[in-house]
């Protein structure tokens, strides 16, 4: 079999399997409390859905505290270099159109050292999972700032605060044309898993941004979505063909707060809804072919205070998929070539006889 008529391998199909299938036989090592531990059981939940026998689903990561992902999973995987797993992953994932390609990284794997890596998968649209960690810090090295500290930021190496303008995730892969970029939290596993589903059935890469509690270094940093009462009216739910309504119920049953774009600036606004504006409250789409709204909403969240945090799918759209198109390529250069002689290939028409 020629190598490009490897990439049309078939997934195995798996029999009904449980997240117990899942579970590796390593121990579990993170701190305790820590929000890595939900997002794993989430993961181990989801992955039977897949349906995908075991050894056709692999799990690639970086370096740090979310990186040891892939020893608790009992699937392919790979710990690799820092910055570098979607670059890893995007050479797994174009050779190997069987496998179910899943990158774990975390705000400073992912944004610092690997910020062009992650950038240049999500334009291509290769066949990639990426869940990003997000817990604002640097955790396996103890506390540091990272990319997606808030502006004052005291940690060990920001004493008298951080003065770095933070990345926000959801609209650094929107602006990058990711075709898929969804948000949740750590806590909530039915809208975790519901985010996870929906990316696993998108063709292309699919960029999750998870907030994630690091409660050694970084405790409490997504309070205000998690308390109850208070994530009632701080957070935003994004859901397909619905108002973008939150907050208390009005009498209409929907949150008595909605998202309106402001008709003088364009920009996206929060109000109270009432009977005069109600029709003005967007209606989300996910699938629009413009990212105007879904980067506007990602940038409606108060970095401080997180009040107005949207989370759920932003976009959904659908763009050519790198590796798919990869492969019509050398299917087609094969048929009209045959398999080809690589020594003639390397060699190229730009050769030299060096005569001694």
């Amino acid at each position: 079999m020629s190598e490009a008529r490897s990439l049309t391998l078939v997934p195995k199909t798996a029999a009904r399997q449980t997240a117990k299938d899942f579970k590796s036989d390593q121990e579990v090592r993170w701190c305790p409390g820590c929000g890595d531990y939900a997002i794993l059981a989430a993961v181990q939940g989801f992955m039977p859905e897949l349906g995908l026998a075991k050894e056709n689903i692999v799990f690639v990561s970086g370096i740090g505290c979310s990186s040891r992902f892939p020893y608790y999973l009992d699937t392919y995987g790979m710990h690799s270099i820092h910055g570098r797993a979607p670059a890893i992953a995007t050479g797994l994932a174009t050779s190997r159109r069987d496998l179910s390609v899943w990158v774990v990284t975390g705000d400073g794997d992912a944004l610092s050292i690997g910020g062009n890596h992650l950038i240049h998968a999500l334009r291509r649209n290769v066949n990639l999972k990426i869940l990003l960690f997000n817990n604002r810090i640097y955790g396996l090295t103890k506390g540091q700032y990272s990319p997606t500290s808030e502006v004052g930021k005291i940690t060990k190496s920001t004493p008298m605060g951080s003065l770095d303008a933070p990345f926000n995730p959801v609209s650094l892969a929107i602006g990058a044309e990711a075709s898929f970029v969804a948000r949740t939290v750590d806590s909530d596993r039915r809208h975790l898993t519901e985010v996870l589903r929906q990316a696993a059935a998108h063709p292309g890469t699919a960029l999750v941004e998870i907030y994630q509690n690091c409660n050694i270094f970084n405790d409490g940093a997504f309070d205000a979505l998690k308390d109850q009462q208070r994530a009632q009216e701080a957070v935003i739910r994004l859901e397909q063909g619905r108002p973008i309504r939150f907050g208390a119920p009005g009498p209409d049953g929907l949150g008595r707060k909605g998202v309106v774009r402001d008709q003088a600036t364009g920009d996206l606004a929060v109000v109270e809804v009432t009977p005069e504006n109600a029709a003005s409250v967007l209606v989300h789409d996910a699938h629009a072919a413009s990212p105007t709204t879904a980067f506007a909403l990602s940038r409606l969240a108060d970095p401080h205070t997180l009040h107005h945090t949207p989370v759920g799918v932003f976009r959904d759209v659908e763009r050519p998929v790198y590796d798919t198109d990869m492969a019509e390529q050398l299917d087609a250069a094969v048929a009209r070539q045959g398999d080809g002689d690589l020594a003639a290939l390397l060699a190229g028409n730009d050769t030299w006889t060096v005569v001694g």
